[in-house]
């Protein structure tokens, strides 16, 4: 499974990091650096905070190396740091954005090649999302933008399995009814499909 491998990679470089490997710390920081960008630059409007909050998320990796449990997944504890330095920023601004879904690099939520989408369409859907409560956002972003195994994402927001699954289809359930007439408007739906198979 790519997951478990990944992890077993990770517990490899951690182990050198504790080390002081600077080497292995600056594999991990590329392996992950994007994927946080993703995640926080749908939390923080800004993306010059939003590189702040990566940045220092690394720095605690770093500083706390020698206190990282290997009995638990690495992703899960550098996401959990990460968040939480994002959430702190936003207590402090009061209020939350999502970047527009359409900016990940490339493949996540692709919708289906055959649709002809209207231009207008994604400024819609930015709409919808910025209007989902924020454990929904999150949710939805970490399992379905993200891709992170559901078990994953219930450590990281500290929530209970079936929680995060009743969230997560709840967000589709919520964008699917928001989208739906705009799409059926330009014919664009095959079946009621909206968003891509694998997050449905």
């Amino acid at each position: 499974m790519e997951f478990e491998k990944e992890k077993q990679s990770d517990y490899v470089l951690m182990e050198r990091v504790r080390n002081g490997d600077m080497v292995a710390f600056n594999q991990i920081v590329e392996k992950y650096k994007n994927r946080l960008m993703n995640v926080i630059g749908r939390m923080i409007q800004s993306s010059e905070e939003t590189e702040d909050i990566v940045q220092e998320t690394f720095i605690r990796v770093f500083q706390h190396r020698a206190s990282f449990d290997f009995r638990h997944c690495f992703s899960t504890w550098l996401y959990t740091i990460a968040l939480n330095l994002a959430r702190n920023e936003l207590r402090k601004r009061k209020r939350f954005k999502f970047f527009d879904i359409f900016d990940l690099q490339g493949k996540e939520t692709e919708f289906a090649v055959e649709m002809k989408l209207p231009s207008n369409l994604p400024q819609a859907l930015d709409r919808a999302i910025e209007e989902l409560p924020e454990k929904y956002k999150l949710a939805f972003t970490l399992r379905d933008v993200q891709e992170l195994p559901y078990e994953e994402v219930a450590k990281i927001m500290n929530i209970p399995l079936g929680t995060v699954k009743s969230r997560v289809n709840r967000a589709r359930a919520i964008l699917k009814n928001k989208l739906k007439p705009r799409m059926e408007e330009y014919n664009a739906l095959s079946k009621g499909t909206l968003l891509p198979v694998s997050i449905l």
